[in-house]
């Protein structure tokens, strides 16, 4: 079993369906300027040997999750969902107390910002006026995937503050770089976060990052580093396949498969699925 746990899927932008108008918003990249949907997603899957996969909707697309939950019902077994949820609206405390009863929800995913305020996400993160959100989702056990690139710091007291919040570092907390260790620039603030057994790490972003090709030597010592902080039950795999210019999808599973020397049989099976299925409660 094979889970990549994030996959940005969206349709058309259409007057049925329209997508936010907010200039600020992250646009969608030029490979899939249009959309990228289940049955394409699937169509990659199924190319490569990944069995499922979470459905995380794109900040350009809006907070609508019900396309992403439908087709969780549409594909069952294949695709659930971190859904994106405004956390300034006042209708969000009501949401969230019945956010996981949804079918296929399997948590909340923070990025780029919303429709009530005019902040970014890593604002939010040292936002007072949010500690009630991270507490209800500590409470309600809701995991949150966490869009943090260079601002892994404003983690920390999130952590400190909430030891039993799931909080999931997405895209081992990289940003756009020329280099890998522009891009790694928050390494270490990301490694400081390991000492909280409930922050875990999105580990598929390396090829993304990297400068060379398969099996992209010149990002193992960040993906090592990571593997020796965290452990592979804290490690999730993902490709971000919707931003792969450079590399394949194949080539990141392939990375994880047998391009890294370090990692053990059993440490293959947490990375590749047992740590999603675990950390996100998705068994199979």
């Amino acid at each position: 079993m094979i889970t990549d746990a994030q996959v940005h899927l969206y349709w058309p932008d259409t007057p049925e369906h329209p997508w936010p108008r907010d200039p600020d918003r992250s646009k969608p990249p030029a490979r899939h300027a249009r959309s990228f949907t289940p049955e394409e997603m699937l169509g990659a899957m199924e190319a490569i040997g990944v069995d499922r996969a979470v459905i995380v909707p794109p900040g350009w697309a809006g907070e609508d999750n019900s396309r992403a939950l439908g087709a969780a019902v549409r594909y069952p077994g294949r695709f659930a969902v971190m859904g994106r949820i405004d956390p300034y609206d006042p209708a969000t405390p009501e949401l969230l107390e019945h956010w996981l009863e949804q079918p296929s929800m399997l948590g909340i995913r923070m990025s780029g910002k919303w429709p009530t305020k005019p902040t970014q996400v890593e604002d939010a993160f040292s936002d007072p006026a949010l500690e009630w959100y991270w507490e209800a989702c500590e409470r309600l056990g809701i995991p949150l995937m966490m869009l943090s690139r260079q601002f892994a710091s404003r983690l920390l007291p999130i952590a400190e503050r909430h030891p039993n919040l799931t909080l999931i570092i997405d895209h081992l907390s990289t940003q756009e770089g020329t280099t890998p260790a522009e891009a790694f620039a928050a390494y270490d603030d990301m490694i400081a976060l390991a000492r909280f057994p409930r922050v875990v790490v999105n580990v598929g972003n390396g090829p993304n990052r990297s400068r060379q090709p398969y099996p992209f030597e010149d990002v193992h010592r960040y993906l090592r580093g990571v593997y020796d902080a965290f452990g592979a039950p804290r490690m999730l795999w993902e490709a971000d396949i919707t931003q792969l210019t450079k590399n394949t999808y194949a080539e990141c599973l392939r990375l994880w498969q047998e391009g890294l020397p370090f990692l053990t049989s059993d440490d293959k099976d947490w990375i590749l699925h047992r740590a999603a299925a675990e950390v996100l409660n998705w068994p199979e």
